[in-house]
């Protein structure tokens, strides 16, 4: 596979900002009753299997996944601790669905309220800590959609913290699928309560609702069901070294929810494999440098890049090396300087970062009288 990989280099006009991974599908070959499906790839994000995947839709308590993220991103900044304290309002205690039974006037703290949410998929904690970041749960929701903007998710909007039915609370199950692999891969320090089989609140012990944690590399993440969204699931599992996101909704039953899932996770992980390009840290290409003591500086990336093969796939695989230049010195080790652009067909099926390898300081002026003199010829051949 290495040896049919074609890199071109391209100096690029303007920088083309780094996407850790672009989307793009590659097959819409099973049935499923869900009325939204999508099967991701949690490595590349590229999408193995969409039904209406970019429909808008009802995501009930799946929404919360987007009001964890707020919490997380909150404690990772340093914002807020797990010791913090949430004070339980006749707002929050009124909430009804589900709930973790917090009792009104009570300070609770914020690791409890996170186990709250996630495995008891808990309103009244939901709105407690909405309330406690933002003053009230529509101006914390305005948060949740300015910060789905900011993630690339342009559909979803958020008018709650709960996924209490409203016809202005919308996502994709595209979206979610991207929301989920952000917790997995920039929040992984929390993800591990996605995982927790059961928690215990005032004297009251609820298990964990998602119908597949804890069997053939489940995970995490999220049920979600109203009458409205029917049942929905954003679940990741993880075998031999792989990982897939998959989110269904509109089923009817708790029952074909399980089904459903399960036997879409099951096809994803049979019918694809990751064919690896390249290895962590190793050279991808040059770039040229202006004004440096050495005229050229390698370009490597830090993580394996790999592609997603299957029997169907037969178009041609070929990748690009995009910068802006020229590069002027000094230029720093780990700086980053451009993207490798994979193809699959003429579909972009990825994009990730490359670095520089080494320092290159300025360099005298012989040196960059000689660098000058090769990009000027470079520009008029």
């Amino acid at each position: 596979m290495r040896r049919n990989l074609t890199i071109i280099v391209a100096v690029a006009i303007s920088f083309f900002a780094h996407v850790p991974f672009v989307s793009v599908s590659y097959a819409q070959s099973f049935a499923t009753k869900a009325k939204q499906a999508v099967i991701m790839d949690g490595l590349t994000g590229a999408v193995l299997f969409g039904k209406n995947e970019n429909q808008l839709m009802a995501p009930a308590s799946m929404s919360k996944l987007m009001t964890m993220t707020l919490i997380f991103e909150a404690i990772q900044s340093g914002r807020l601790d797990m010791k913090d304290e949430f004070y339980i309002t006749k707002n929050a205690f009124k909430r009804g669905g589900s709930r973790m039974f917090a009792r009104l006037g009570t300070s609770i703290s914020l690791e409890n309220l996170i186990q709250g949410v996630i495995v008891q998929s808990a309103n009244d904690a939901s709105v407690a800590l909405a309330e406690g970041m933002s003053g009230t749960e529509e101006e914390f929701a305005l948060a949740m959609t300015k910060r789905a903007r900011e993630l690339g998710l342009v559909k979803s909007t958020f008018v709650n913290a709960t996924g209490w039915p409203d016809p202005q609370q919308k996502m994709t199950a595209r979206e979610l699928a991207l929301l989920a692999r952000h917790i997995i891969y920039k929040l992984s320090d929390y993800y591990r309560f996605y995982s927790q089989p059961d928690f215990t609140w005032n004297k009251i012990t609820q298990k964990n609702r998602n119908p597949l944690l804890g069997g053939n590399g489940v995970d995490g993440l999220k049920t979600g069901y109203t009458e409205e969204a029917g049942y929905g699931l954003v679940a990741s599992a993880q075998r031999k070294g792989r990982r897939l996101i998959l989110v269904v909704n509109g089923l009817e039953t708790k029952s074909d929810r399980k089904v459903e899932a399960r036997k879409l996770l099951d096809w994803g992980f049979r019918s694809f494999r990751n064919l690896k390009l390249f290895n962590q840290n190793e050279t991808i290409g040059k770039a040229r440098v202006w004004g440096g003591e050495n005229f050229f500086i390698n370009l490597v990336t830090k993580i394996p890049i790999s592609i997603l093969s299957n029997d169907k796939i037969t178009q041609k695989v070929s990748a690009e090396i995009v910068y802006k230049g020229p590069i002027v010195a000094p230029v720093r080790e780990g700086q980053e300087i451009g993207v490798l652009r994979i193809k699959t067909g003429d579909l972009v099926s990825q994009e990730v970062a490359l670095y520089a390898d080494r320092n290159v300081d300025r360099g005298s002026f012989l040196k960059r009288a000689i660098g000058a003199a090769l990009h000027l010829s470079q520009l008029f051949k």
